[in-house]
C-alpha cells in the first residue's frame, strides 16, 4: 500500500495503542523479548501493507492479533523452543562444586520487563506471562501454543481460532484440550490468572533485598519454601529444595555489602536486578533474578544471568 501521509497518520493513531499487548502475544508465543519486538514490527509492517483492505468486519484488535499470530507461526517454522534449565534435565546433586561452563548455544526463555506490558489491557490476563506458564508453552508445538493463547488467553470464540488457522471447529476443540493436558502436566500449579497480592509481594521482596544485602543466610532461609528451585541460565545446573539450595547459596552470600539489589517487576513478578562490588568499588549489573513466590515464601528463584538485560528493565550498568 502506498498510503498518503493522511493515511499513515491515521494508521498509526488506530493501531498503536495496541502495541503492547502485541507484545505480549508474540512474547508468549517465542519466550523472547528480542524476537517479539521484531515480529511486532514485522506485523504493522504487514497491517500497513494491507490496511486498505481492511473492512472492518473485525475489531481492528482482532485484526492485528490474527496478523501477529500468522507472523509468529512463521517464524517459529525455523526456530527451536526456548527453555529453562529446569526444562532439559533433572536437577544437579552437586551444589558445592564450580558451575560448568555457560551453555551460550542454547537460545534461553528471557524475562519480560512489566514495563514493557500495557497494564490496562493485560493485567486481567498477568497470570498468562509468569514465567513458569510461558516456559511452559514453550513445550508445546507451534499452533497448538496459539489455539491455547488465543482461547484461553485472548477468549477468541472456536470458529474464530478456527478461521485464522483454516482449520475446522472440532479441531480446534480437540487441540485445545490436548494443550490443556500437557500444560497441567509440565506447570500443573500454574493457572492463567493469577490475582497478585502487591502488598505481600513487596514484603517478600524487601526481605529478600534485605537479607542478600547484609548477606544473613538464616533470614533468606527462612524465605525459602522447602521444595525452593533455583536456576541461572545459561548455566544448566539447577538446584531444588532447601538443602541443596543453601549449600549452593551459602559460599556465594558471605559478606555483607557485597551486592545491591534494586527492586523491579518481570512476568508479572516481583523481580530485583542485582549488582555485585567490583574491586574498584563499583557495583555492576551481574543479574536479574525473578520471584516465584507461594504466599509469603519464595518458591522459585530464576537468575538471568549477564548485564545486557539490565537496559530493557531501565536499570543503569553500575552504581557508585
Amino acid at each position: 500500500m502506498a498510503g498518503t501521509t493522511t493515511d499513515r497518520d491515521e494508521f498509526v493513531r488506530l493501531t498503536d495503542p495496541y502495541r503492547r499487548e502485541l507484545l505480549a502475544h508474540c512474547y508468549r508465543m517465542l519466550g523472547s523479548v528480542d524476537e517479539a519486538e521484531d515480529l511486532v514490527q514485522e506485523t504493522y509492517l504487514r497491517a500497513w501493507r494491507s490496511y486498505d483492505g481492511y473492512e472492518g468486519r473485525a475489531s481492528l484488535r482482532t485484526w492485528l492479533h490474527r496478523i501477529a499470530t500468522n507472523t509468529c507461526l512463521t517464524a517459529l517454522d525455523s526456530r527451536t523452543r526456548r527453555p529453562l534449565p529446569s526444562g532439559l534435565g533433572g536437577p544437579s546433586q552437586t551444589p558445592e562444586e564450580p558451575l560448568g561452563a555457560p551453555s551460550t548455544d542454547v537460545p534461553w526463555l528471557q524475562p519480560l520487563p512489566d514495563a514493557l506490558t500495557d497494564p490496562a489491557s493485560v493485567v486481567a490476563a498477568r497470570g498468562s506471562l509468569r514465567l513458569a506458564l510461558v516456559a511452559a508453552l514453550q513445550h508445546l508445538p507451534a499452533r497448538q501454543r496459539a489455539v491455547l493463547i488465543l482461547r484461553d488467553v485472548l477468549a477468541w470464540r472456536a470458529p474464530e481460532v478456527a478461521a485464522l488457522l483454516g482449520t475446522s471447529t472440532a479441531a480446534v476443540k480437540s487441540s485445545l484440550q490436548r494443550a490443556r493436558a500437557r500444560l497441567d502436566e509440565l506447570a500443573p500449579e500454574e493457572d492463567l490468572v493469577v490475582e497478585p497480592d502487591g502488598a505481600a509481594d513487596r514484603d517478600v521482596l524487601d526481605r529478600y533485598v534485605a537479607a542478600f544485602e547484609q548477606a544473613d543466610m538464616d533470614a533468606l532461609l527462612l524465605l525459602l519454601q522447602d521444595g525452593i528451585e533455583l536456576e541461572m541460565p545459561p548455566h544448566l545446573e539447577w538446584f531444588r529444595g532447601h538443602k541443596d539450595v543453601r549449600r549452593f547459596l551459602e559460599p556465594r552470600v558471605r559478606e555483607s555489602g557485597r551486592v545491591r539489589m534494586l527492586p523491579t517487576r518481570a512476568n508479572g513478578q516481583p523481580a530485583v536486578a542485582m549488582y555485585e562490588r567490583d574491586t574498584d568499588g563499583v557495583f555492576r549489573a551481574h543479574s536479574v533474578q525473578v520471584l516465584t513466590l507461594a504466599g509469603r515464601a519464595v518458591a522459585r528463584i530464576t537468575v538471568f544471568l549477564g548485564p545486557e538485560l539490565f537496559h530493557r528493565f531501565g536499570m543503569p550498568g553500575t552504581l557508585s
